[in-house]
């Protein structure tokens, strides 16, 4: 099992985020509070935690991941029931060296590392009482070590990303509508609860050997809170971020997450992610998916994706339930009937 790779960013941010009203208010949404960022250390991996290291009554088995953000590490509670926990640990902020099990961090470097701390601490705190089963569940966390352990629900599968690089072109659209739309079932219930995801891609996306969806790494999610206008640097991934993520012209908010959702559906019949959205908003080069799968899948499935990549908020489903109630509306079939071009595999024509 691989959870994914962790979000990585150069130095901790908190970032706050209003959804009330419409999507575009401008000048209200966003907020970065960011101190300037030192040099970072050397990005080499950290060490893991030894293999049967006592950690708050969970035993450590082995690692599970390593990204720039956190490692993760398969274990067992004290009943011998599997879990994936998540350890706080930034290679551009800390270094444990092997052999050591608290992280030594750099002055120059603790109040960065202090920041991103509490993000962890507070992604915890916000997943603990959500269960849903395609949103990660997040069973314990605490402080150890000097740093922050999320302790989730272990599952067995692989992320979306390794399943469309494995499956590039091939994707179905009964797979794409079922996956799909439980990931909107699942973002549904993170939006009634007042969450914000702001970081949905392929790499976020875990999928169970049933191919059920689990949404993963709420690290960039915030409560909604209304407490100003953005600062110009924030945490996004570049071809899944919506516009609004890049500056402060919109509120963020449902619509902001719907953007991602439709970059990730995109992406699963093109094979990677689309064009960036600050680039689109300079010069649009994305070709719609109804001109580019006409032939290949149905009506109601391209023009529920194209509408999500719309790049004014207001334009985009508002809800994930909207938008998961789109995307069932009909019966997808095989695929539309092709051209005579397209039945001689003239996929491009």
């Amino acid at each position: 099992m691989v959870w994914g790779a962790p979000f990585q960013f150069p130095g901790p941010c908190l970032k706050a985020v209003v959804y009330r009203g419409e999507a575009n208010k401008e000048n209200h949404g966003s907020i970065s509070t960011c101190p300037p960022i030192p040099v970072p250390l050397s990005t080499q991996n950290n060490h893991a935690l030894p293999p049967g290291y006592e950690l708050e009554g969970y035993r450590i088995e082995r690692q599970l991941s390593v990204g720039g953000f956190s490692i993760v590490y398969l274990a067992h509670d004290a009943e011998g029931t599997p879990v994936a926990i998540k350890e706080y640990l930034p290679n551009a902020l800390a270094l444990r060296g092997e052999g050591e099990i608290a992280p030594t961090i750099p002055p120059e470097f603790q109040a960065d590392f202090n920041h991103g701390l509490k993000l962890f601490f507070e992604e915890g705190r916000a997943l603990t009482g959500l269960d849903h089963p395609n949103v990660v569940r997040v069973l314990n966390f605490f402080r150890a070590n000097e740093t922050v352990y999320l302790v989730m629900r272990y599952e067995v599968g692989r992320t979306l990303r390794d399943h469309i690089r494995q499956h590039r072109g091939k994707l179905g659209e009964v797979f794409m509508r079922r996956m799909f739309s439980g990931v909107l079932d699942g973002l549904g219930e993170v939006h009634g609860r007042g969450l914000l995801h702001l970081d949905i891609k392929p790499a976020n996306i875990w999928l169970r050997n049933d191919d059920s969806p689990v949404l993963l790494d709420f690290g960039a999610a915030r409560y909604a809170m209304d407490i100003g206008p953005p600062e110009p640097r924030a945490m996004y991934t570049p071809g899944y971020a919506a516009p609004e993520q890049y500056h402060g012209r919109f509120t963020l908010g449902p619509w902001t997450d719907i953007y991602a959702v439709g970059a990730c559906m995109y992406a699963a019949l093109a094979g990677g992610a689309p064009q960036a959205a600050d680039e689109r908003m300079a010069d649009d080069q994305l070709l719609p998916a109804r001109q580019r799968w006409g032939s290949d899948y149905s009506p109601r499935l391209l023009a529920t994706i194209d509408e999500c990549l719309r790049l004014e908020p207001t334009r985009r489903p508002q809800h994930a339930r909207a938008l998961q109630a789109s995307l069932n509306a009909d019966q997808p079939g095989d695929k539309p009937p092709g051209t005579w071009l397209s039945r001689l595999g003239l996929r491009g024509w």
